[in-house]
């Protein structure tokens, strides 16, 4: 077992709090959301988005809501149910912000 963490190459390793929001609702499409939405300094502003249903996730920022097809793949949604995940996640999803 030692040996097997003595050939590991690690690139990163961090502890970090974080706050998570824990939200269950249903849309005009009627399918069930059961969301974890965690926000943490890792990802720029973005925010880690957790399907707890299926374990899918993406990091999204607001700006991530207007690429077409994203959430359809990501979450494996049909359109409607999409637009209901859309219109949610644009009251809670903030800007990234990027830094150099």
């Amino acid at each position: 077992m030692d040996q097997d963490k003595e050939q590991l190459d690690y690139l990163s390793d961090s502890t970090e709090s974080t706050s998570t929001r824990f939200v269950t609702f249903i849309g005009p499409s009627l399918k069930r959301f059961d969301l974890a939405v965690t926000s943490t300094d890792r990802f720029y502003g973005k925010k880690l988005v957790t399907d707890l249903q299926f374990g899918r996730s993406a990091i999204l920022a607001d700006d991530d809501l207007e690429e077409e097809g994203l959430l359809e793949r990501t979450f494996r949604l049909e359109r409607e149910e999409a637009d209901d995940m859309r219109s949610f996640l644009s009251l809670v999803l903030g800007s990234p912000h990027f830094t150099d």
